[in-house]
């Protein structure tokens, strides 16, 4: 059964809990098809997607968990499956749910998994809550406004630890050994911490165009200092760049003031002399993409990567 609804506003990519769900629930029959989408200019609905209220009890800040489940869910009640919780849900949750159905139309291309998006604190928007939630430090790039907040993403990590996981894993039937994270820039910096910090609150990680020149480089020094203290890294990692994510002066295709190029290189060259045993690592730079280009075809190969049908 269908307990909530996810609408999209045509004009844009934010996303909103729907008119017909209270408190993260709502009855069958407020649930439509596609066909039967309503007109008079309300909000398109995505079908068989479901919304929950989980509140952050520590910060006392209201989050939200947007859900799609797979379609074989309710017929097949046995089953469990991976699940995957991707950052900036506004925009990832909508765009991962399509590439992952029309990867499967054909023949079976990616495991089936539940997808969870992690979504920014109700009342605020997504650079407020990105800055301060995904960003490991306080000290932000100056190009951000003078009372930014960042630095909040080790309290974030523990919201998504002791209320997100649990929250999911009491209500669906998920495949714990096979959590899965994504994230893009800011969301790949949070993606990043959590993999030196704790690795194995995730089995997967999609790190995709990570922001590691923040704070000087900071996430360099936490790969330095997990290797000094351990000697294996459990987890399957992919990482994406786009071939435009480094400065040409003179081209404008190319970033102009960040090398994230070379910064990615030099993360997969630092991780790969650990030479840890359970470390399983793929990094592509993606050619005629930049930092806003990317991300689709960034998480379709992550997708592959990470969770490709099994052979029959």
């Amino acid at each position: 059964m269908i307990r909530g609804l996810l609408c999209v506003a045509l004009a844009g990519t934010v996303l909103a809990s729907c008119s017909d769900v209270a408190g993260g629930q709502a009855s069958a029959s407020a649930a439509p098809s596609v066909a039967a989408q309503r007109g008079d200019g309300l909000p398109y609905e995505i079908p068989d997607t479901e919304v929950w209220d989980v509140p952050d009890p520590v910060s006392g800040r209201d989050y939200q968990l947007f859900v799609a489940l797979p379609q074989s869910y309710g017929t097949q009640p046995q089953r469990r499956y991976p699940v995957l919780y991707v950052t900036d849900a506004d925009y990832a949750f909508p765009v991962i749910r399509q590439i992952a159905r029309r990867l499967n139309i054909e023949r079976a291309t990616l495991d089936e998994f539940i997808l969870v998006g992690l979504s920014y604190a109700k009342g605020e928007g997504g650079a407020q809550s990105r800055r301060r939630d995904y960003t490991p430090t306080p000290n932000g790039p100056s190009t951000a406004p003078r009372d930014a907040v960042h630095g909040k993403s080790v309290a974030y990590t523990a919201y998504v630890r002791d209320q997100v996981l649990p929250f999911v894993a009491a209500r669906y039937r998920t495949d714990e050994s096979r959590r899965l994270f994504l994230g893009h820039s800011y969301g790949a910096l949070l993606g990043s911490e959590i993999l030196f910090s704790e690795p194995r609150l995730f089995s997967g990680y999609i790190l995709g165009s990570p922001s590691f020149w923040y704070d000087r480089h900071h996430m360099a020094g936490r790969e330095k200092a997990y290797a000094a203290t351990h000697d294996d890294l459990p987890a399957r990692v992919y990482m994406y760049i786009g071939e435009y994510e480094e400065m040409r002066p003179g081209d404008p295709r190319y970033a102009k003031d960040v090398n994230m190029v070379t910064d990615t290189r030099n993360m997969d060259q630092a991780l790969r002399s650990r030479k840890y045993p359970s470390l399983r690592m793929e990094v592509e730079v993606l050619n005629d993409e930049d930092h806003f280009t990317i991300a689709p075809r960034g998480f379709t190969r992550g997708l592959k990567y990470l969770l490709p049908a099994k052979a029959k």
